[in-house]
């Protein structure tokens, strides 16, 4: 079955996010999905502050940083 231009145009915009992802990976041969771990210096009261909130949403300190990070 072949795909008008049209739905095609529909396909490359509902996903335009994994085509870019995939287009960058073809020119640096760096993924943007996944997970990577990095070492960064946080203030002490922070490290306190997200552990708390962590034990309170059960959700890990990475996820709370991401999520306030993607807010942004």
């Amino acid at each position: 079955m072949a795909l008008s231009k049209n739905q095609i145009e529909k396909i490359k915009e509902k996903y335009k996010d994994a085509f870019d992802s995939l287009a960058h990976y073809d020119e640096t041969r760096e993924k943007l999905w996944g997970r990577k771990r990095i070492d960064i210096t946080l203030d002490v009261k922070i490290i306190k502050k997200l552990k708390k909130l962590s034990e309170k949403t059960g959700k890990p300190v990475s996820r709370i940083i991401e999520g306030a990070i993607a807010k942004i």
